[in-house]
């Protein structure tokens, strides 16, 4: 139902009951209901019928909102994956180019590498596509399946510290903070070289941070860290869960000095 129709329902029937029943009693029942028996009489019969009317007006509206939340989570999970299918699409188509390149100057060893570049991004796309926000149980254990495939793949070692509490994201939030987790550990995968990398996420009952690092061979200028990292498109993702987000070298002492850090902190939304 549409939010016009509410509108009119809320107007009109407090005026249909209280005036339909005065009507009926002034018209038919003065001769059997005293002015005290009548007042009582529109005070319960109102009561009772805007209540009614109320509970079902709510349980409508709530499960409109269901509705469009649902949709909402379902169209970022397909923008998601159109996204990681042109990424797919950009890497092969460049890495297939660089890999012909090679094998026509006789280049054994580039090929080699450009084949095992083919194959860690395949793996990868692979992971990504198979744990949709949708999917699993709770919001940690999506991320802790993520991150043991891309140990997996990468041979990356990873210190991982997740501690959240029950129903701390709407499905829209988890959307937008695990593409901001994806993004990131797909980054260090492809240009950091790092050998050590760690996450903590935590939330408490008013706010959440996310904190991802490397040990990494670092950023040499905005120009490469726009380009390599995809700070415009996690910046964005930032936004959308009204969060900050910083991106700083030299940030996190677990790490090597060389590394990179990503901060994004956020307030809770109540559910």
């Amino acid at each position: 139902m549409s939010l016009r129709l509410y509108k009119i329902f809320t107007i009109f029937v407090p005026v249909v009951i209280i005036g339909g029943f005065e009507y009926i009693r002034h018209e038919f029942l003065l001769n059997y209901l005293t002015m005290e028996a009548g007042n009582f009489s529109i005070t319960v019969i109102t009561l009772l019928l805007s209540y009614l009317f109320a509970s079902w007006m709510f349980q409508s509206i709530e499960r409109s909102n269901e509705k469009l939340t649902m949709v909402e989570a379902r169209r970022a999970v397909y923008e998601e994956r159109e996204r990681l299918a042109r990424e797919l699409h950009d890497d092969l188509a460049q890495t297939l180019f660089f890999l012909n390149v090679k094998l026509k100057q006789g280049d054994l060893e580039e090929a080699k590498a450009a084949v095992s570049e083919i194959d860690n991004s395949l793996r990868q796309a692979i992971f990504n596509l198979r744990t949709p926000p949708e999917e699993g149980s709770s919001l940690e254990q999506r991320i802790h399946k993520f991150l043991r495939d891309w140990h997996l793949v990468t041979g990356i070692e990873l210190q991982e510290q997740l501690t959240l509490e029950a129903d701390s994201f709407t499905s829209g939030e988890e959307v937008q903070l695990f593409g901001i987790i994806q993004e990131a550990f797909t980054n260090i995968r492809k240009h950091s070289m790092a050998t050590e990398a760690s996450i903590r996420l935590e939330t408490t009952s008013s706010s959440w941070l996310l904190r991802i690092s490397d040990n990494g061979c670092g950023l040499q200028s905005q120009a490469e860290k726009r380009k390599k990292y995809g700070i415009e498109l996690m910046q964005k993702r930032a936004a959308e869960l009204e969060a900050t987000f910083e991106f700083q070298q030299n940030a996190d002492s677990n790490v090597a000095a060389t590394g990179t850090s990503l901060l994004v902190k956020g307030e809770r939304t109540p559910l």
